[in-house]
């Protein structure tokens, strides 16, 4: 399978104080970044919603149907008009973090990065259909980039720091530094080393350190207890081919959708059409708005009755892949665990006939093993799916099952990851 991972250990020289002092640089600026597009991110979902307290799903809730078709449409203008202007303000070039990584030695234009990363958050405040991830990421890799320029650092280290700095912005943003640390090195390094492991781990321990002076400190998901159970080992080893099939529909769905993005003159209204339709289904379906962490923690809590994860398990991606599609950049990260968490919460409740188990426990398995084969991680995906949670004991053996189930058919059948597929072609 052709993941164009970056490079083995023994193509990066040894690390030197010089490169050491960029990653403790890179960690601080990564945290400080990430920290500030979310207060942007909460201040524009407030403004949006009209509302100061409380979570972001009852807030559209209470917003009411049409608010809820205008505020897509305003996201679709701000969207629109704003990467048009971007575009024509920085000039050629992209902002893709895999790419820069893999094809084009490192390199971000500072600029056209952060403005992006700016729309990207903005727009998922008002509720686009997109990760959050996606701005942070980008922002850690671009000043990683910046100081490598100051620094005149070789070609090898530019693409690590690089690297560090985008795990290291999804780190602090999640509040998982272990798991940002294995996502640069599994999703964008390719390779498990002690010598690229080092600077990984420590870019994203100091970027959710300092990112703690703003962010909460605790799990992004509310879990309840789940003991170990011989019912969720079982499910787990059967789910997880079908989660692997799963994966594979979703990374070829965003195949699709980013080979038909708008250029020119079609970015100024591809977007604003593209959005209120999915303000259109969120009528109905408020759940489709935002990144889909909402939807993750009502599948936990086991609140969606099986003809709403129907709906819900269809229509995310869809309004995912639409939204990439219409030239908006965002993130996958979170649309991904929640498709997997759907379909685990789905699946779990037809197992409970059969055979009892904790609805939270099947979430979270379909999360993990459709965001492992999606991101094509497996050890990243079960440690992320840990630390969002801070679920260790019980759940770890039926995690590793179903991955390795849902790892084993992605690649059987050749699927690259959600990052690769975006590269544009050569």
């Amino acid at each position: 399978m052709g993941q164009p991972n970056l490079l083995a250990p023994a193509d990066v020289p040894a690390l030197s104080v010089r490169f050491w002092l960029l990653a403790v640089a890179t960690g601080v600026l990564a945290g400080l970044a990430g920290a500030a597009l979310m207060v942007l991110l909460h201040a524009a979902a407030h403004l949006t919603y009209s509302y100061r307290s409380g979570d972001f799903l009852t807030a559209v809730e209470q917003a009411g149907a049409a608010r809820r078709v205008v505020a897509l449409a305003a996201a679709g203008a701000v969207a629109g008009i704003g990467w048009w202007l971007l575009r024509w303000w920085t000039g050629p070039g992209g902002s893709e973090v895999s790419t820069a990584l893999w094809r084009d030695e490192g390199r971000l234009p500072l600029r056209r990065s952060l403005g992006t990363a700016v729309l990207s958050v903005v727009i998922v405040g008002m509720g686009a259909s997109l990760g959050r991830e996606a701005a942070p990421r980008l922002t850690g890799a671009a000043l990683a980039s910046r100081l490598s320029d100051w620094a005149h650092i070789g070609t090898a280290h530019r693409r690590l720091l690089a690297a560090c700095g985008a795990g290291a912005g999804m780190a602090c943003v999640y509040n998982v530094p272990l798991g940002g640390a294995l996502l640069t090195l599994e999703a964008m390094l390719g390779v498990l080393s002690l010598r690229l492991a080092l600077p990984a781990l420590v870019t994203s321990c100091i970027a959710t350190a300092v990112s703690w002076t703003v962010l909460p400190t605790g799990p992004t998901y509310r879990l309840p207890n789940v003991g170990v159970s011989a019912s969720l080992t079982v499910f787990a080893v059967l789910i997880g081919p079908v989660a692997g099939l799963a994966a594979v529909g979703w990374v070829r769905m965003i195949r699709i959708a980013h080979r038909h993005r708008p250029t020119g003159s079609r970015l100024l209204v591809m977007p604003l059409l593209v959005f209120t339709v999915v303000g259109v289904l969120a009528v109905p379906y408020p759940q489709l708005l935002g990144n889909g962490k909402d939807i993750v923690q009502l599948t936990l809590g086991a609140q969606l009755a099986a003809p709403a994860l129907v709906a819900l398990l269809f229509l995310k991606p869809l309004a995912t892949a639409g939204s990439l599609g219409s030239g908006a950049s965002g993130g996958l990260f979170t649309p991904t665990v929640a498709t997997g968490a759907l379909l685990g919460s789905l699946a779990g409740q037809g197992w409970t006939h059969a055979w009892p188990g904790p609805a939270a426990g099947f979430a979270v398995i379909g999360a993990a093993a459709v965001l492992a084969a999606a991101m094509q991680a497996p050890a990243a995906a079960v440690v992320l799916m840990l630390e969002l949670t801070r679920t260790i004991d019980a759940l770890m053996v039926p995690l590793l099952f179903a991955v390795c189930g849902a790892m084993l058919v992605s690649r059987r059948l050749d699927t690259p990851s959600i990052y690769s597929v975006r590269l544009p072609a050569q």
